[in-house]
């Protein structure tokens, strides 16, 4: 099966836990797309001004969904009415590049303003909510993407200075970083400076404290949190 309804590049796509069947995708041509896996075409579009990013469902419900956009804010919705957004969550400065549910209420957006927010929806009734539960900063992100995982209350983040941030949800700071190393890939000695290399992707194992994370210069390391 081939889905072709894009007409510019895709940034992101989840599945549905709560409804395996259903996927969203969003991309630069500001749609959201809503697919059926047992269906040619999409079964519903979200039009925005504005390029999308990420798009996430949280792991119990089939019917909510978030997405990170370009226009600084992140947008969420009830997909029985795909009109107009649920509640629309604005404190971020710059572009959100991705989203990520913790839990059913709890969502961690980060952005390229070298902030991640922490987000209670139970306390949204609609409308736009102005006021995280937390900000958390000490990464530098200000262009990239440097990818955004969570697991069991823990959120690892990318950084502009080739290194692996790991904040916990209760706390504003980094509760653990690691730097990649530099290797010259000629004569293979550690070299002192990045060169603007960054952390571009970050994965936890499961619920685990097993990380792996990847760099801009293709270099993946597997993580253990002690």
């Amino acid at each position: 099966m081939n889905f072709e309804e894009h007409q510019q590049r895709v940034w992101s796509i989840d599945f549905s836990q709560a409804y395996p069947t259903r996927l969203a995708s969003g991309g630069d041509d500001g749609n959201v797309k809503l697919w059926n896996i047992n269906q040619e075409g999409s079964v519903g579009t979200i039009n925005t001004n504005a390029n999308v990013c990420s798009v996430q469902f949280p792991p119990d419900s089939a019917w909510l969904l978030a997405f990170g956009s370009a226009d600084h804010k992140i947008y969420c919705y009830d997909l029985r009415n795909i009109k107009t957004p649920w509640c629309i969550l604005a404190n971020h400065k710059k572009t959100v590049s991705n989203v990520k549910f913790l839990d059913s209420t709890n969502l961690v957006s980060a952005s390229i303003d070298g902030t991640l927010k922490l987000w209670d929806l139970a306390t949204s009734t609609g409308g736009v909510l102005r006021n995280p539960v937390l900000t958390y900063s000490g990464h530098k992100n200000e262009k990239n993407f440097v990818g955004l995982s969570v697991a069991d209350g823990y959120i690892a983040t990318g950084s502009e200075s080739n290194e692996v941030f790991v904040y916990h949800k209760s706390f504003p700071i980094p509760v653990a970083s690691y730097k990649f190393n530099c290797v010259d890939p000629v004569n293979g000695q550690e070299v002192y400076d990045d060169d603007g290399q960054f952390v571009s992707s970050v994965c936890w194992r499961g619920q685990s404290q097993t990380l792996v994370a990847a760099n801009c210069k293709g270099n993946i390391e597997i993580l253990e949190m002690v």
